[in-house]
């Protein structure tokens, strides 16, 4: 029973069912959104929002029921019980503001959307990068604020007056939003000043900003490489067991060679002992025999034999990579270990 609903819960069209869900629930909370939309089919958005809820709730409970203990240990599980659970806590007293979380269940498509888990994965791995950006950046605001306020807080007080309005100042110049009319303003009492906003915009808006990108297409390239070599483990074990299967069933038992019957003594029907019977495999010829249906050097001269020896040793280089692979990502030993 656990393995049939594993097989429903998790198969392709059941998450591309839960995928129209959350979009058809998005669309409703968006259309409660319009008071005459809500006025004339107020019944009917509220009635699909209840039905999303009640199937993510269900999915959770089939979840927890197929995995058990293992539930817990996926991230993507916690987030979208901290997201359904968000929906059900009551729309009275202080817990009311809550409700508008509601939305937050469209946020559910990254976590069932391969490709979209992959991005927020690959975003995660860029954190740390990122954080040392984030450093470098604040350094940069922050010795071009107290610059700023040096040169130009006595002529242009509303933008440069103290070290928290040169700070917004600079983050608005950095974004490009209205900086040449900043510029020009400072322009008119200090002609230089251009300098000043030049170099910050090389620093600020060309380089730093730019070291961004570059640390999040690093980590979606590594996310993608860890991804195929992923998936090249998985086809090669799959490939394993496919070769070497392996079976409950014990193996038959060898039957018991008879001893000879006596000279003169054949049986009847049966060819004199040390004599072919009618019909049976001569001498020379046992590789058509028991033998070569068992796998034999025979077997390979039959057309499906030469197929599955082909697909055996397509598996075999596949290994070979896959072990090449391991090899290049294994850390290397030092030169003193035996």
């Amino acid at each position: 029973m656990r393995e049939r609903i594993r097989v429903i819960v998790f198969g392709k069209r059941f998450q591309q069912f839960i995928v129209a869900v959350i979009l058809v629930n998005a669309a409703t909370l968006g259309l409660e959104t319009v008071p005459s939309v809500v006025e004339r089919h107020g019944d009917l958005l509220t009635l699909v929002d209840h039905a999303a809820l009640y199937i993510f709730v269900a999915e959770l409970a089939a979840k927890v029921y197929v995995e058990r203990w293992r539930f817990a240990r996926d991230p993507w599980n916690l987030f979208d019980t901290l997201i359904v659970g968000v929906a059900l806590l009551p729309a009275t007293g202080g817990l009311s503001v809550l409700r508008s979380l509601r939305v937050l269940r469209a946020l559910r498509l990254l976590s069932v959307v391969p490709s979209l888990r992959r991005v927020v994965s690959a975003l995660l791995r860029a954190m740390p990068g990122m954080s040392s950006i984030v450093l470098l950046l604040s350094l940069v605001l922050y010795v071009a604020a107290v610059m700023a306020t040096k040169l130009y807080g006595q002529t242009a007080p509303q933008r440069f007056g103290s070290l928290p309005v040169s700070l917004f100042t600079l983050f608005q110049t950095m974004t490009g939003d209205d900086w040449g009319n900043i510029a020009r303003e400072v322009m008119t009492r200090h002609p230089s000043a251009w300098v000043f906003f030049t170099a910050f915009i090389l620093v600020s808006t060309f380089i730093v900003l730019n070291l961004f990108m570059a640390v999040v297409v690093s980590a979606m390239e590594e996310e993608s490489a860890a991804e195929r070599q992923r998936a090249m483990v998985d086809l090669a074990l799959a490939g394993t067991a496919l070769a070497h299967p392996t079976t409950s069933d014990p193996a038959p038992p060898v039957p018991a060679a008879s001893s000879p019957p006596p000279s003169g003594s054949a049986p009847s029907g049966s060819a004199p002992y040390g004599s072919a019977p009618s019909g049976s495999t001569p001498s020379g010829s046992i590789g058509a025999g028991p033998v070569a249906a068992a796998g034999g050097p025979e077997f390979a001269a039959t057309p499906g034999g030469s197929a599955e020896a082909r697909v055996l040793e397509e598996l075999a280089a596949l290994r070979e990579e896959v072990a090449a692979l391991r090899r290049q990502l294994a850390p290397a030993e030092p030169a003193h270990r035996k």
